[in-house]
């Protein structure tokens, strides 16, 4: 997939207010600091897109961006740590999953992991909701070139053991890193997929 446009449309923290549409989304959530932002600008090319900060926290917004007028990525606040109260944690974890629950165009969620840690229990929690609730996701390892082979080969086959304790098959599961940019012809190559499959894209918004 060549990525030609790539444009803000919309940021709130209403899930009804997000851009009433037919094309296909494509979602972008993890803990924060996982390197989101970085990852959506590795792959859309545009290296502004998405604000990048070291703070945690610093998307709050359901945001949204046009890509090639065929398909919406989203970007979602992250969950977990970060530099805000926890009422407002648990405000952007409630309007996610709203968000994840309401939107019938949304046709993957990419759940951010920070290959350079053993599993963590809010990223466990955070899948098993989506899988109870039937809402299609992959994996991400985000941060892949700062460990060693082994180390990453490690930690993703505990992520692995983890998610067959509660399901016979695993979702698709994607390597990256922002800096090499590792990954980024696969993760577009599975989007195109998706989208070219979808009977509905050629219909109007």
């Amino acid at each position: 997939m060549i990525i030609k446009k790539a444009e803000f449309v919309i940021s709130n923290t209403d899930p009804e207010k997000c851009p009433v549409s037919k094309r296909p989304e494509f979602a972008f959530v993890g803990r924060s600091n996982v390197g989101k932002s970085s990852l959506i600008n590795m792959l859309t090319g545009f290296g502004n897109l998405a604000k990048v900060s070291t703070a945690p926290g610093k998307t709050r917004l359901i945001n949204h961006f046009n890509i090639n007028d065929e398909w919406f990525l989203v970007d979602l606040p992250g969950y977990g740590y970060a530099k805000v109260g926890r009422s407002s944690r648990d405000q952007w974890l409630k309007f996610i999953r709203k968000y994840l629950a309401i939107r019938e165009n949304l046709y993957c969620v990419f759940a951010l992991i920070d290959s350079r840690h053993e599993p963590q229990t809010n990223d466990l929690e955070f899948l098993t909701w989506m899988g109870e609730n039937g809402i299609p996701f992959a994996m991400v390892f985000t941060k892949a070139d700062k460990l060693s082979t082994r180390q990453l080969e490690k930690n993703i086959a505990n992520y692995k053991k983890e998610i067959l304790k509660a399901w016979e098959v695993l979702p698709p599961l994607f390597i990256t890193s922002s800096d090499s940019k590792l990954g980024r012809d696969e993760v577009l190559n599975f989007i195109d997929k998706t989208v070219k499959s979808n009977p509905i894209t050629n219909m109007s918004d």
